[in-house]
């Protein structure tokens, strides 16, 4: 049997054949690379290609050959002969950038102006107090003059009857509902609104057995919030996520069944009260500094209720009416405007908070004046 020699160096071939060496494995056996072997089998791509921001055109040709060998050392000489110190280079595409020029609306601190719209990493009102900024976008004048709207069918209604009340009346707890839930963040959240809205039919329904008493707004939203417990008991969510949907439907049932209050109080109050909210709110859209705006805002409301108080018959004392109704309407306001709210919110909450706010202050004011 002859001996074969050692062949450390050839891949082993179950079938009995040679493997062919790809150019440069040569070189590799003797423990360098060929450093212009490869270069011939890669594809060049000819043309220009440049890079958009900061750079100009760069030619992608070929690279010279001559001009590679001249700048890599040869490799059989490299190891013996030391390399002479280079100067580092600072080629074109390490160079700092120019910023981008400022927007139109920035201001001296370089950040723009305030906008509703949301961002995918950071939101507007995380920004907004990062920067010292306030979180609050305030509805404008659109959603205000839906609200006077609103307000104004809700007194011209009262003046008509108790069913013709119910109409606009329905249309604000309705909106309510979905305004609240989606002010917290939660939509779409069917179920909840329809809960919330499902409350205020029932109440609605409880005032005209009971006559109008309101201990059927009372009983109705003890109701709902033992039932919002029942379904939220049993949903399969995280604790903090059922937490957080439980009040936000408690509060949504709440506050539409709140409203209902227009239902329960004297039809003289709430003609009063749903002018005085409608010009309270139409005040305070007005382009004013906040502490104007809302003093200006009180002052309308109570000048519109001693006039819609000479029509009926609350008289003079229609201005305190006027007043408190304007009150909890701008808390409603203020509500609505919360943590950069957007423009759904502002046409849903910002349009039904301010007068689903001022239904208890008429209730109660009314009842106390009358």
């Amino acid at each position: 049997m002859t001996n074969q020699p050692n062949q450390p160096n050839q891949p082993y071939d179950p079938y009995g054949q040679q493997q062919q060496a790809w150019p440069g494995q040569a070189y590799q056996q003797q423990g360098y690379e060929d450093p212009h072997a490869a270069q011939q089998y890669t594809q060049q791509w000819q043309g220009q290609t440049w890079e958009t921001q900061n750079h100009q055109a760069v030619s992608a040709q070929a690279p010279d050959h001559q001009a590679v060998s001249a700048q890599a050392p040869d490799p059989e000489t490299a190891i013996l002969t030391p390399q002479s110190p280079r100067t580092p280079r600072t080629p074109q595409s390490f160079r700092t950038p120019q910023g981008p020029a400022a927007p139109a609306g920035a201001d001296a601190s370089g950040y723009g102006p305030a906008t509703v719209g949301g961002n995918a990493r950071v939101t507007d009102a995380q920004r907004a107090r990062a920067e010292g900024r306030s979180p609050i976008i305030e509805p404008g004048l659109q959603p205000a003059a839906l609200t006077a709207l609103l307000g104004l069918l809700l007194a011209g209604a009262a003046a008509v009857g108790t069913y013709a009340l119910l109409v606009p009346l329905v249309v604000l707890q309705a909106i309510t509902a979905a305004g609240w839930f989606r002010l917290n963040g939660m939509w779409p959240a069917r179920q909840g609104i329809a809960l919330g809205f499902a409350g205020a039919l029932a109440a609605d329904a409880a005032l005209l057995a009971s006559g109008r008493s309101p201990s059927a707004i009372l009983g109705t939203i003890g109701v709902w919030v033992l039932l919002a417990l029942v379904l939220q008991l049993r949903s399969h969510a995280d604790p903090d996520e059922r937490m957080y949907g439980l009040m936000a439907t408690v509060a949504a049932s709440a506050l539409a069944i709140v409203a209902g209050g227009y239902l329960a109080a004297a039809a003289d109050a709430v003609t009063v009260g749903g002018v005085a909210v409608a010009v309270a709110v139409l005040a305070r859209a007005l382009p004013l500094p906040t502490p104007a705006s809302v003093v200006v805002s009180l002052l309308a409301a109570a000048g519109a209720g001693i006039a819609m108080g000479s029509v009926t018959d609350l008289g003079t004392s229609g201005a305190f009416l006027g007043a408190g109704a304007a009150v909890c309407a701008l808390i409603g306001h203020r509500v609505a405007s919360y943590d950069y709210p957007s423009r759904f919110v502002h046409f849903t909450a910002g349009v039904a908070l301010p007068l689903a706010a001022a239904a208890p202050a008429v209730y109660v004011l009314g009842r106390a004046l009358a």
